[in-house]
């Protein structure tokens, strides 16, 4: 299995706060996350995938 990254991580990575992933979370925008425990989890290939799609759109 591949790494995941944090929500943490994924906020740096995409230079936003971490609110806002939540917000798209709950919105079903952003990247798609899946939990883990009570930690969330992305799949980096799922990310960048989302950050392609936002280009197309």
């Amino acid at each position: 299995m591949e790494q995941t990254l944090s929500i943490d991580e994924v906020a740096a990575l995409l230079r936003v706060p971490k609110g806002t992933l939540y917000q798209w979370r709950s919105r079903r925008k952003g990247p798609k996350a899946r939990k883990v425990g009570r930690h969330l989890r992305y799949d980096p290939a799922d990310v960048q995938a989302w950050f392609r799609d936002q280009e197309a759109a």
